[in-house]
């Protein structure tokens, strides 16, 4: 199990090296003080994304080596220095009307004025990721090619709506029209728009790995091997990364409005995230605990309709985590029990 981790141990030790110093460089004597910043915001990364290495890990059984290697080394640059410090502030910069430039340099010398800032756009941020998740939940769950059901007098209903064309576009954009019945009228426009462009992506993104992940199997089967997704797949896996993040990276100035130190704390919880993903893959931990993926997709539902409802209504991130954590936990134990009822069946 060690050499899973192993990455992230370095990561871990390297990124609390560096808190230490800078806590000592920013502010004397609170060096310690931001250790236990870092370690509470790794965990608290760790705990919101747990559905997101399921995830992550249905679609990386179906990435080549390569690919594989690359979503650790540079999907973890993307999410931690992309997704973690640069995309918050290309955003503000495009809502404020300053420069990138600018915002960063409020990033790293006035933390107050660039939280405001990050406070302002909490709104189309967290409903560009909700609209993005909630449409990987009803894909997952309207798809008439899904034969197994964790809670069966819910996703059999489910399922049978399947036969209504677009219907998960359609859900998501009513859940859209709902939503901005509660935002203020200043905030209603980058609102839907947020809302339609994480539509929007996860068709684009979808629709391509579909096409090439069909093209994959005909060459497969051509020549007798498994088909592997590549790039696409990656892109996919990124952006699901990204959503998953928004609302932790958001959340995370509740902790702390030190940038450098919710990047760090954030980077060692999304190392260890990608290496559960790994360790899952590796370990067929799909296939032997037969609900999890279903559980994954119901706590990706419920982190949508989080994210919606903190558009107005501050939502603290244990309950955010939490609730995600517990949906899988049901899930695995759930599987446990089908297992041992599956081989008792065998052996009677």
């Amino acid at each position: 199990m060690f050499k899973y981790f192993k990455g992230s141990l370095i990561i871990t030790i390297i990124g609390v090296i560096c808190a230490y110093f800078w806590g000592e460089h920013s502010h004397p004597g609170t060096g310690f003080l931001a250790l236990f910043v870092v370690a509470f915001l790794s965990i608290l990364e760790i705990t919101l994304s747990f559905d997101n290495a399921v995830i992550n890990a249905m679609k990386l059984e179906k990435m080549n080596e390569i690919w594989r290697h690359r979503f650790l080394t540079w999907g973890i640059i993307i999410a931690v220095f992309g997704m973690r410090f640069l995309f918050p502030i290309i955003v503000v910069a495009a809502f404020s009307g300053l420069s990138v430039l600018g915002v960063a340099k409020l990033a790293l010398y006035d933390v107050d004025k660039y939280a405001h800032y990050l406070h302002q756009v909490h709104a189309p941020l967290v409903t560009f990721g909700g609209a993005f998740l909630l449409m990987i939940f009803f894909s997952y769950f309207f798809n008439h090619n899904k034969d197994t059901h964790w809670i069966c007098c819910i996703e059999k209903p489910i399922q049978r709506m399947n036969c209504i064309k677009y219907i998960d576009v359609v859900l998501t954009l009513i859940s859209l029209m709902v939503l901005q019945n509660f935002i203020p009228e200043h905030q209603k426009v980058a609102v839907i728009m947020a809302g339609f462009t994480g539509i929007v992506l996860y068709l684009i993104v979808d629709s391509i790995s579909n096409l090439l992940e069909c093209i994959a199997e005909k060459k497969a089967a051509l020549i007798g091997t498994t088909a592997k997704l590549g790039f696409i797949g990656f892109l996919y896996l990124e952006l699901i990364d990204a959503s998953f993040s928004l609302d932790g990276v958001l959340g995370a100035f509740a902790i702390s409005k030190d940038i450098i130190i919710i990047s760090i704390g954030l980077a060692i919880g999304a190392m260890f995230v990608r290496s559960l993903t790994i360790f899952m893959v590796d370990m067929k931990t799909l296939k032997q605990y037969l609900f999890l993926e279903h559980g994954a997709h119901w706590a990706i539902g419920f982190l949508a309709v989080i994210m919606y409802i903190s558009t107005r209504i501050e939502i603290p991130e244990v309950v955010t985590g939490g609730t995600g954590l517990i949906i899988v936990a049901a899930a695995f134990i759930t599987s446990i029990l089908h297992n041992k009822k599956q081989l008792k069946t065998e052996q009677n």
